[in-house]
């Protein structure tokens, strides 16, 4: 019997959600990850204050890594190492 195909990412576009909100959502999909998975978020710019949240709530338990870096959009895959 062969493999499952892998399940594809979210993907979120937090453009899609009130600011007001926008962490909190994230940091929610990221504590309900399990190891070995992710998600990516869409952005119209560069996440990095969100990062610096990330390491300093959950220091080398959370994986960043770029896929797009703008002009116009950035993209990030986070997830559990």
């Amino acid at each position: 019997m062969a493999d499952p195909a892998p399940v594809p990412e979210r993907i979120v576009n937090v453009l899609e959600i009130p600011p007001r909100v926008r962490h909190e959502v994230i940091f929610q999909l990221f504590e309900a990850l399990s190891p070995n998975t992710g998600f990516q978020i869409v952005s119209d710019h560069d996440p990095k204050p969100l990062h610096y949240q990330f390491l300093a709530q959950f220091g080398d338990q959370v994986v960043w890594r770029y896929l797009e870096e703008g002009p116009d959009q950035w993209r990030v895959r986070i997830g559990r190492p």
